[in-house]
């Protein structure tokens, strides 16, 4: 037992206001959190949209099409919460309208971003792979081209060779008859035999660049195999320089030989490799569903916590209103625990009161003001039950009621019985 401003009071019975006061501070700081969460939702909604609408228009103009999306989608589906299809048809198709045609807006160029976000690794990773495959094109070229020239040479210093031995045997086609099947080294053999060494020459001379362009493409192709996501400036760069390296020394070799060199691919700078995805409309081609659902899911969240701000109010009741919602409940006549063990009351009004006119106004203007406020729910035309904080209120307002109906009252005169005393105790506590 603890002693409190010159009373006894149960320690439980702290704790369990202390509790109550607890959920109570929680739900209407949730509540209240509503406003800023719509806001947040909103802008985070707008710079996706602005982002992608800037890319196609001037920044300043993008930025007022985005507010006015914006606050389209936040007052149309706050007010499409309190407009109703019978009341005015008229006026609730227009705010649909108005709502699906901002909302379209918004998903559509905030799908930009969230495009972006989302495929910008598979992105690079097909960059890469295009990369490797162009490259890879390139090299199997100059393989071939390589193949080619070599055995040209090969074939032209075996028929210089052909054409020294038949000089030396004197059976050249070209040999003057006196000198035809001469055996020996003549001056005509020393000519064949010059042109034979000096193929046999440029043969060695290409077998050797052939020989260091190999060892440069095999460098090359282990770069481009140990390439990978997330792609890393150093290695970038050593692919181009080796890829340079490779395409200078087959374009020399080509130009010297008279051979048409292979178109090779084009090696972007890094910063323009790696550089974001630009968003364009080619992206729908692509369509992604998880960057238009996450476009779609922020507009969606901004849209139902807006509508919920027409029927949730963003603060705990007033002592006032605690005071008004806890008179006019108790002039329901009827009143029972349903089957989901929740406190319901018939807003309807009885047969005896039918038939004695009995106004209801006030009860019924408590049940609008509690359902609006999340402290009542609707189960049917005629029915509503407590929600979970409505019962602390109306505890605490019953526990102030007893403790006013058990406190002597030392300004009231003597009565005669204490029947008498109480009843007129209770008519000063109900009486209201």
């Amino acid at each position: 037992m603890i002693s409190v401003k010159g009373r006894t009071v149960n320690s439980h019975s702290l704790l369990g206001n202390m509790l109550n006061s607890i959920q109570r501070g929680f739900v209407g700081i949730m509540r209240a959190w509503t406003i800023p969460i719509v806001l947040l939702l909103s802008f985070a909604s707008g710079y996706t949209t602005f982002f992608g609408m800037k890319q196609f228009i001037t920044d300043w103009i993008a930025l007022i099409i985005t507010i006015a999306v914006q606050s389209i989608i936040v007052i149309a589906s706050y007010e499409l919460a309190g407009s109703r299809w019978k009341a005015n048809r008229v006026r609730f198709l227009f705010l649909l309208l108005s709502l699906l045609v901002a909302v379209s807006v918004s998903v559509s160029f905030s799908y930009f971003k969230f495009y972006q976000i989302s495929e910008t690794e598979s992105i690079q990773g097909e960059q890469i792979t295009n990369l490797k495959k162009d490259i890879g094109t390139y090299l199997v070229s100059i393989l071939d081209m390589k193949s080619g020239i070599l055995s040209t040479q090969k074939e032209k210093t075996k028929a210089a060779g052909a054409e020294a031995r038949s000089a030396y045997l004197g059976q050249h086609p070209t040999q003057v008859n006196k000198f035809r099947n001469q055996v020996g080294d003549g001056p005509f053999y020393r000519q064949f035999n010059k042109v034979y060494k000096e193929e046999q020459q440029q043969l060695e001379k290409l077998e050797n660049s052939f020989s260091g362009l190999s060892q440069e493409i095999r460098t090359l192709r282990t770069s481009v195999n140990q390439l990978e996501t997330p792609l890393q400036p150093a290695a970038y760069q050593k692919i181009v320089s080796e890829f340079q390296a490779v395409q200078s020394s087959f374009d020399r070799i080509a130009s010297d030989y008279g051979a048409n060199v292979p178109l090779a691919p084009t090696m972007l700078p890094y910063s323009r490799f790696s550089q974001s995805v630009k968003p364009s409309f080619s992206m729908w081609d692509k369509f992604a569903w998880f960057p238009f659902f996450c476009a779609l899911m922020v507009d969606f969240f901004t849209i139902i916590l807006s509508y919920r701000l027409e029927y949730t109010a963003p603060a705990p009741l007033s002592r006032d209103e605690e005071d008004m919602v806890y008179r006019c409940l108790r002039q329901f006549p009827d009143i029972r625990v349903n089957h989901r063990d929740e406190l319901e009351l018939v807003i309807s009004k009885s047969q005896l009161e039918r038939s004695r006119r009995v106004s209801d106004w006030s009860r019924i203007f408590a049940t609008a003001f509690l359902l609006k406020r999340g402290y009542l729910r609707k189960v049917d035309d005629n029915k509503v039950e407590f929600s979970s904080d409505l019962y602390p209120l109306v505890a605490s307002r019953l526990g102030r009621a007893e403790r006013e109906m058990t406190k002597p009252n030392v300004d009231a005169p003597a009565v005669n019985t204490p029947e008498q005393g109480r009843l007129e105790r209770k008519a000063m506590v109900y009486g209201k």
